[in-house]
């Protein structure tokens, strides 16, 4: 009897093929299938209205992706075994699990100091109970950065790891082609199909041959581009700091006594202030985590737009309404038109002091391109030399792409 192979049709790969009975198990669970109700660029759709992709989406494409890699390795007898090349398609299929609602805005805010990485991994463990062991492996790829100081040092899976999280991995591969496809920002198109060929394993670690270097370049040039163009574009900045604000108030507001429309799951969050320790010592953190999407969210900002708190419900309404701040962006401080917004905010509202930063603020934000304190893209020369990305002749990536870019930003209303 054949076995059933489940056909995704893709918008950006064409048809994707899930042979494995094991990864579909993964698939078909609730705490997958809530990652369909989470949009992968948060509140870019307000600026390309076409990012409504998911993180479902997203994370079924990165496994395709690593079973591109995983078939390239074969091809040159770089041979996982196949308990480890389905370990790693399910390491890469539950990457983002930890992803809340709007992540990158609210994570820190929401559910506290745990990293979205972190709470990947805790759910892992749950469903590798629930399936009797089946993510072993898994979780060992996954986990490798931390194996990696044990004695055992984490074996000959580190190739694996980096494939699903590095500075070139499938996850990045992935986001940045569909984010590209549906922003219809051409600047992330990157040639991942070649990267992939160009893929071979050294001493268990990933390189590059040196006739993909080009590629490899023009991917984390890419990877530039579109921070600046599309995450941190000064619109979708000022939409996620208002999304921030909106959450920092209902806090505010639960927590001298307030009551707020909420999902149960939603004033679960609003009413804890939880550390990281608080998830590894209370399941009950996150059996709630994981029935939190976008909806939960959006719908309490639809209802909080006729709270009597003026401040939450102008907030709220100006998401909803998308009547967002004005956002300046500049290398120079921006400290000095801080006072004449904030009293202009005070006018329109008619706000006092402690509201009023809630209309015009300053800060910083940042975008790292190529870290040269991470872990660095290695190549393979001809002559069979491994060298860093940025110690090849001529490279792109140098030390002036490789540093961080700081910009100042004030948001203001007007």
């Amino acid at each position: 009897m054949s076995k059933k192979v489940k056909i995704i049709n893709d918008p950006v790969y064409g048809f994707i093929r899930f042979p494995e009975p094991e990864l579909m198990r993964i698939i078909d669970h609730p705490w997958f299938q809530r990652l369909r109700h989470i949009k992968q660029m948060g509140l870019a759709h307000l600026v390309y209205p076409g990012a409504m992709h998911t993180r479902l989406a997203h994370s079924l494409g990165a496994c395709h992706l690593m079973g591109k890699a995983l078939d390239e390795l074969k091809a040159k007898d770089v041979v996982p075994d196949k308990e480890e090349c389905l370990a790693a398609r399910m390491a890469t299929l539950l990457h983002d699990m930890g992803h809340g609602p709007f992540s990158h805005s609210l994570e820190g805010l929401l559910v506290g100091d745990i990293s979205h990485e972190t709470l990947s991994g805790l759910i892992m463990q749950r469903m590798n109970t629930e399936f009797g062991g089946l993510l072993d492996k898994t979780m060992e790829i996954f986990n490798y950065s931390h194996l990696a100081n044990t004695p055992s040092g984490g074996g000959g899976i580190r190739y694996l790891h980096q494939l699903v999280s590095s500075q070139l991995d499938v996850d990045r591969m992935d986001y940045l082609n569909r984010d590209s496809f549906y922003t219809g920002v051409s600047e992330g198109v990157i040639g991942y199909d070649r990267i992939l060929q160009m893929l071979t394993v050294r001493d268990n670690e990933l390189v590059v041959e040196e006739k993909g270097v080009h590629s490899v370049e023009k991917f984390i040039i890419a990877r530039r581009l579109m921070y600046w163009q599309v995450y941190l574009h000064k619109t979708v900045l000022g939409s996620e700091m208002l999304l921030i604000n909106i959450f920092k108030r209902a806090k505010e507001l639960v927590a001298n006594g307030h009551k707020l429309f909420a999902s149960p799951a939603l004033n679960y969050f609003l009413s804890r202030n939880l550390t990281e320790a608080d998830f590894f010592e209370n399941p009950e953190h996150l059996n709630n985590f994981c029935l939190l999407d976008d909806n939960d969210v959006m719908v309490s900002i639809k209802v909080w737009q006729n709270h009597e708190d003026k401040v939450l419900s102008t907030m709220c309404n100006m998401l909803v309404l998308r009547k967002l701040y004005k956002v300046l962006l500049s290398s120079e401080s921006l400290d000095d038109k801080l006072e004449e917004k904030q009293q202009k905010a005070k006018t329109l509202l008619n706000l006092n002091d402690d509201e009023v930063g809630y209309f015009a603020f300053t800060g910083v934000t940042s975008n790292s391109t190529y870290n040269i304190n991470d872990e660095r893209i290695k190549i393979e020369t001809k002559s069979g030399l491994i060298k860093n990305i940025t110690e090849i002749d001529d490279s792109l990536v140098n030390q002036t792409l490789a540093r961080a870019v700081h910009k100042n930003y004030i948001c203001y209303i007007q």
